[in-house]
């Protein structure tokens, strides 16, 4: 017997770092010298139907920490046998990678093998290994030889190689050397399908990732000193092309934003494992992007939703933002990253006043400007329905698309029209291309002023909204104006809609001179609506949560019709008690 602790190798390495040397026979006992010299001889047999092409790396230099916690619901999941992600789970026994009869949100999170981290969370090395190896197993026999358009995307293979790395001990406690090796050897491979093909990538998180593959390859496997040097050359320019001088995504979509800076968090960790600084251009990068994201929070820290993203989980969040390392204020007002921030008391108000993302860099954007967010504490009281990009695999894709719409957003629509084309194929088309915006602050009320042009092609007419926020927080006052530009392509009234969807849980309750509502909000207070200028009518809505769940909500809509001079809407919510 040996007083050593049940966790420490008889080598002294901490169980959960250790790692088998492969590939070569330096310091090998005899009998790994056998099995390797074995190996080497029937590499062409279907004993190894893998052919190895390159030299391959005889062993990760570190295994760097990953700094977030995983979601525990998924771990226990993957502990009883099933991969679960966003309403879809599937067998692990049964799981096939190569029918791919999987909604896009569940095949990501199975191909980045983001599930590890899930899984570390949850089990001990010796639970979570028999079904890391299992699946990785299944992978390999499946991609490792075989460029796929999905398995081998760039951003995917960025991720994959930070999971590998920060869990190789789930994935490399296996005695098998023709396993490890293989392991070991697609991981270099990929690194240098990454030399080649990271700026392929989409720009934003997912070049981000990509170029965070690439560095974290030059650090970790021996020789990378120039792949290292390379990718963080590569690196630089993709947070410059990906993130704002103010810190936002170019996607404004905080849901990626939280993404990059836990894709830095785990970069920061792999220089940690060496003993190193992550780089300048990195570690500014999160100073920037930390106070960018909290400005889109709300009192309850959850995410507000814009450009199809949803408020994420508290545990998520969180756990990101430790794991930054970045303690600092919210950014009040970001023009570039296009948020507006007013915060009073115990209220919060989120304004998009910017143009959506252009086209041609992001798949996916909302026609969403002028719309608010509003909460009061820990209650949501406006927000918008989100998620579609977060949704659950059980929402119709028609649905999800619906998500991007100027109606699915607290703001006013014209014609039932977006504010910004969306096109049959996905892509958004013309529209808003320009943004006016003031900002007044005080102790008594801090005052919001933008317009768009988004309606004046199709409608002729300017769209400006005025929001004022007293100091207690108390009382939120707007102006929404249709005011005449332009030709006009129509002649007569146009209908127009100001929308306020209501947060999950607030209660609607009509007046009797139907020019007001009374909303109760989950925790007990009571606000009140009213409204000049239009028919105001309580309506059925949804919001995504952060589960990516549709949960049934209610919205007012104050309807009207603006002849050619224009149309103008007041209206206040008021908290009562």
């Amino acid at each position: 017997m040996n007083d050593m602790s049940p966790d420490t190798q008889a080598d002294g390495i901490e169980e959960g770092k250790r790692l088998m040397r492969v590939g070569g026979d330096k310091g090998l006992s005899l009998a790994e010298r056998l099995s390797e010299r074995f190996h080497k001889l029937t590499w062409r047999t279907p004993i190894h139907s893998m052919r190895l092409k390159g030299r391959y790396p005889l062993k990760l230099i570190a295994v760097p920490d990953d700094p977030v916690i995983g979601d525990v619901a998924r771990g226990r999941a993957l502990l009883k046998g099933e991969l679960s992600f966003r309403g879809e789970t599937h067998p692990v026994d049964t799981l096939a990678f190569k029918r791919g009869e999987w909604g896009r949100p569940f095949a990501e999170y199975v191909h980045s093998f983001a599930w590890l981290r899930d899984l570390s969370t949850v089990a001990t090395r010796a639970q979570g290994a028999p079904i890391a190896e299992q699946l990785m197993a299944r992978w390999l026999d499946d991609y490792a030889e075989k460029v796929d358009a999905l398995a081998w995307r760039p951003d995917l293979w960025g991720r994959r190689l930070l999971y590998w790395t920060a869990h190789a001990p789930l994935i490399l406690s296996s005695t098998d050397l023709v396993y490890r090796s293989s392991v070991l050897n697609t991981l270099a491979r990929g690194a240098r399908h990454l030399d080649r093909g990271a700026d392929k990538a989409a720009p934003g998180a997912q070049r981000i990732a990509a170029w965070c593959g690439v560095v974290a390859a030059g650090l970790l496997i021996p020789g990378g000193d120039p792949r290292r040097s390379f990718g963080e050359a590569g690196l630089a320019r993709a947070l410059a092309s990906g993130l704002s001088e103010d810190g936002g995504s170019v996607s404004r979509s905080p849901a990626m934003l939280l993404d990059t800076i836990m894709l830095l968090a785990m970069l920061r960790e792999t220089y940690a494992a060496r003993r190193e600084e992550l780089p300048a251009a990195a570690q500014n990068a999160l100073v920037r992007a930390v106070p960018a994201l909290l400005g889109t929070m709300h009192g309850d820290r959850l995410l507000s939703s814009w450009q199809g993203g949803g408020p994420a989980t508290p545990d998520a969040i969180a756990a990101v933002i430790e794991a930054s390392g970045i303690r600092t204020r919210p950014l009040r007002q970001a023009r570039d990253w296009g948020y507006q921030r007013l915060a009073a008391g115990a209220a919060v108000l989120i304004v998009d006043a910017a143009p959506p993302p252009i086209a041609r860099l992001v798949e996916g954007g909302c026609a969403s400007t002028l719309a608010f967010e509003f909460s009061d504490g820990d209650s949501r009281l406006v927000v918008n329905c989100g998620g579609a990009r977060a949704a659950v695999a059980q929402l119709p894709a028609a649905f999800a698309e619906g998500l991007r719409t100027t109606a699915a957003h607290s703001t006013l629509t014209v014609g039932d029209s977006n504010s910004t084309a969306i096109h049959a194929d996905g892509t958004l088309g013309r529209g808003v291309v320009e943004v006016e915006l003031s900002r007044q602050e005080s102790d008594v009320a801090s005052r919001i002023e933008a317009s768009h042009d988004g309606y004046v092609r199709r409608w002729g007419f300017v769209h400006r909204r005025q929001l004022m926020l007293t100091g207690d927080g108390k009382e939120l006052r707007g102006e929404d104006a249709l005011l005449p530009q332009g030709r006009r392509r129509k002649l007569g009234v146009v209908p127009f809609a100001v929308r306020f969807h209501l947060g999950e849980g607030v209660q609607a309750s009509p007046t009797a001179d139907g020019l007001a509502a009374l909303l109760r909000l989950p925790g007990g207070a009571l606000w009140q609506f009213r409204c000049c200028g239009g028919a105001l009518t309580i309506e059925d809505s949804l919001w995504i949560d952060g589960e990516g769940r549709p949960i049934a909500t209610q919205q007012l809509v104050v309807g009207g019709e603006a002849p050619a001079g224009g149309a103008n809407v007041s209206w206040a919510l008021k908290r009562a008690i």
